[in-house]
């Protein structure tokens, strides 16, 4: 009987805590849960991400089968990828540019703290936004699975950033990741989940191996490559760059993709 309520505790935990991931990295309804923690919620990020593209791959079926235009459903899928996710990543990678843009290295904390977006940061949404709706439209088979992929990888990278670099300020909206991500150990269970994922591909097609090996061996490039250069152009990371890890990874996964 103690086990059992041990079990079921430790199942009412992970629940919880996939809601709070939910809520914290989302704009999906739900109902309002008392005792909610948001400390780790950075821990089950590409847990939330692979959920965000099944959703988006399974609206993408629904778009197919009412026989709208490819470019059309591509378009539709990209603006409610930004309207789940309430435009959360989107507004830091605006905001990281902005900061980028500026050539004191000094004030670019301070830039990027600015709620007013620069003609940077609005040249970078439109850019990802372009490069989202080209490569998907040039992806003609498993796109749901890629999707999924690109949305898992993209918050893959935001826990490398949180793990492997700095935190530029003493406080700020993200500064509370770092408790829930401090060791390599923390992002291995994410990695061997997405690595599950290109397994899933290989074995739904025996044809698709090479796209699975290049989904895991991509995926893990550009996770790891993206905020190591943002670590390098501001010396660590921020709540805003966070955001630009995610949305470009996505982007750049997808890119990527289309090769294969």
């Amino acid at each position: 009987m103690i086990y059992f309520r041990q079990a079921w505790e430790f199942c009412k935990q992970q629940f919880l805590q996939v809601i709070a991931s939910i809520l914290f990295y989302t704009c999906i309804p739900l109902p309002y849960i008392k005792g909610l923690d948001f400390q780790n919620v950075a821990f089950l990020a590409p847990v939330v991400g692979l959920m965000i593209g099944g959703i988006l791959g399974l609206l993408d079926i629904i778009i197919n089968y009412l026989s709208i235009p490819v470019l059309t459903r591509t378009v539709l899928l990209v603006i409610t990828w930004i309207a789940i996710t309430g435009g959360l990543h989107l507004d830091g990678a605006m905001d990281t540019a902005d900061g980028l843009a500026v050539g004191n290295p000094d004030k670019r904390l301070q830039v990027m703290a600015d709620s007013a977006t620069g003609a940077f940061g609005a040249m970078v949404a439109v850019a990802i936004v372009l490069i989202k709706t080209a490569a998907l439209f040039d992806i003609s088979e498993n796109r749901y699975l890629l999707l999924m992929a690109a949305c898992g990888w993209g918050r893959w990278g935001q826990q490398v950033a949180i793990w492997q670099y700095p935190y530029l300020k003493p406080t700020g909206k993200g500064a509370f990741h770092k408790q829930a991500i401090q060791s390599y150990t923390d992002i291995l269970p994410s990695w061997f989940l997405l690595l599950g994922l290109s397994i899933l591909v290989w074995v739904i097609n025996h044809q698709n191996l090479y796209l699975a090996i290049a989904m895991t061996v991509g995926g893990s490039a550009i996770a790891l490559l993206t905020p190591a250069w943002f670590n390098y152009k501001l010396g660590g990371h921020t709540g805003d760059t966070y955001g630009a890890v995610v949305e470009w990874t996505e982007a750049l996964f997808l890119c990527v993709m289309t090769v294969f």
